[in-house]
């Protein structure tokens, strides 16, 4: 399973970004997909996932700003992020959890860092 990240970029302060992220290859089931992100000297932290049956979960610091969905069909999940401060600065990373093929462990896959810099 492969997931390619898209999206980050600068923006100022109160402004928006849409991040994307699409699974590709070998797929027998994505059962969660989401965001995590990692600031300069600080831990990877979660953002938001979202389950196969669409359940979601925030980070308690993004609730009401940030919006995950997905596109089922394309097994791609997005991330609207609204309101965007300086502490959202940080590289944002896909994840995904989900087998390759039917017999296979449940596996947790990440795709590439995307760059998201706010400015004051």
């Amino acid at each position: 399973v492969q997931l390619q990240a898209s999206g980050g970029g600068e923006v100022q302060a109160e402004g928006s970004l849409r991040l994307s992220c699409g699974a590709s290859g070998t797929i027998f089931s994505i059962y969660v997909m989401g965001w995590y992100r990692q600031a300069p000297e600080r831990q990877r932290e979660l953002v938001a996932t979202i389950t196969s049956g669409g359940s979601t979960s925030y980070a308690g610091s993004v609730k009401g700003r940030f919006t995950i969905s997905k596109d089922a069909a394309k097994n791609t999940v997005y991330l609207q992020m609204n309101s965007l401060k300086p502490e959202d600065t940080a590289v944002y990373y896909c994840y995904a959890r989900g087998q390759k093929y039917y017999n296979d462990p449940v596996t947790a896959y990440w795709g590439q860092g995307t760059l998201v810099t706010v400015s004051s």
